[in-house]
């Protein structure tokens, strides 16, 4: 029998989306704990801490046991413990004396399941028979965009109608999502990328000049995205005088929107477009936008610097993800979860980076992101430098 693939393609389509709700829901509600808990804003801020915490903690989990467990229990245990995470937010508060430990343990629980998605999405697409992988990759990617969106729309639309006092509902209702996904990672075809015991492993990999290359990429990737994409909302409301709700659609959300555009645009033309080159050109717009966030005195230039930038990051991640694959073939699990971490990593560093700089002088968001210009130029060093040597190594294959 023919393996319907697209079943499998549609399932890591689900999976993002259900990764970007974990991620952009909870902080949506920050304010909304701190009044109804009485949960201090040390311990909220706790509440993103763990949830990055935890994705990190499971990238390495995933570079070394998935292999060994298998990816159809790993990738289904993800939605159910995401389903879980979701469904338990709205429960837990209300059942345990705690409600911050309620929290804490639903965000774990649905962090365990962004990070898994994470890690075994991309790998679980790469495995497949498509014919442009690059392409296919970048167009998965899009979805983790286009879910930030719908959940920061869905979101304010039902809070406007139906009151932020039923989010709990809302909670539930996202929940959904990788319940139906169980079911359609649980009978979809999923293959394997190496022969089991054929992997090249974590300490091959970083034996490799050019495999410490790609991680340092996938740090400032995760860093420029990040940093500017949390910042975004605050750029908006401080430099333009916008409401939250108009700085959050403004800022962040359009940011996602140009970041899904760029992801869709070379998942759609990906064949007549040069990754590389593809890569290089948004490394020098990121390079551009972080300027004029930086240095512009027009806030509404600052502004269009802050969206522009969704669109020059959009292919960092995939991109960064299809090269590092094409370049060791062999990589496996270990691959794309020590790429995750460090992808993870930058995205929880650049913008404490930036909030720190701006602290530093005065609350001034335009010199954190100044700081933050170390971000797109390092990418843009190391984007060239791994192009150089990949281009040598091929040479002498």
């Amino acid at each position: 029998m023919m393996k319907n693939y697209k079943k499998t393609k549609l399932a890591c389509y689900l999976g993002f989306i259900t990764q970007a709700v974990a991620a952009n829901f909870a902080p949506l509600l920050f304010l909304k704990f701190h009044t109804d808990y009485n949960i201090s804003l040390g311990n909220i801020a706790m509440i993103s801490t763990s949830f990055f915490f935890t994705q990190l903690l499971v990238d390495l989990f995933c570079a070394k046991y998935v292999d060994k467990i298998g990816y159809r229990v790993c990738i289904v245990a993800s939605e159910v413990c995401s389903a879980a995470g979701l469904v338990g937010l709205a429960f837990l508060p209300e059942i345990i004396p705690s409600p911050f430990i309620g929290i804490i343990i639903s965000v774990i629980l649905y962090a365990i399941g962004s990070g898994l998605i994470e890690v075994l999405g991309s790998p679980i697409v790469e495995a497949c028979p498509f014919e442009n992988k690059e392409a296919t990759m970048s167009l998965l990617h899009s979805f983790y965009c286009w879910g930030a969106v719908g959940t920061i729309l869905v979101s304010t639309v039902f809070f406007l109608l139906f009151g932020i006092g039923n989010w709990k509902w809302l909670a539930v209702i996202f929940a959904l999502i990788p319940a139906i996904n169980i079911i359609n990672f649980a009978t979809c075809p999923i293959e394997s990328l190496v022969e089991e015991g054929q992997g090249m492993g974590s300490r091959k990999l970083f034996s490799n000049p050019m495999f410490l290359i790609a991680i340092v990429m996938m740090l400032c990737s995760g860093a420029s995205e990040l940093a500017m994409a949390q910042w975004a909302s605050a750029y908006a409301e401080s430099a333009l005088g916008f409401s939250k709700a108009v700085g959050d659609i403004a800022g962040p959300c359009m940011f996602a929107v140009t970041m899904g555009i760029s992801r869709v645009l070379f998942g759609k033309a990906g064949d007549k477009m040069k990754l590389n080159r593809f890569m290089i050109g948004s490394g020098i717009l990121c390079f551009v936008c972080y300027l004029l966030a930086s240095f512009s005195e027009n806030p509404i230039i600052g502004l269009a610097g802050c969206i522009v930038c969704g669109f020059s990051v959009g292919i960092m991640w995939p991109g960064t993800i299809s090269i590092s694959s094409k370049a060791f073939p062999t990589g496996g699990t270990a691959m794309f979860a020590l790429l995750a971490m460090a992808g993870d990593l930058g995205g929880s560093i650049g913008p404490a980076i930036v909030g720190r700089g701006a602290d530093m002088f005065g609350g001034s968001i335009h010199v954190g992101m100044r700081i933050g210009l170390l971000f797109p130029i390092t990418l843009c060093f190391m984007l060239f430098l791994f192009n150089i040597m990949n281009h040598n190594a091929n040479k002498q294959k």
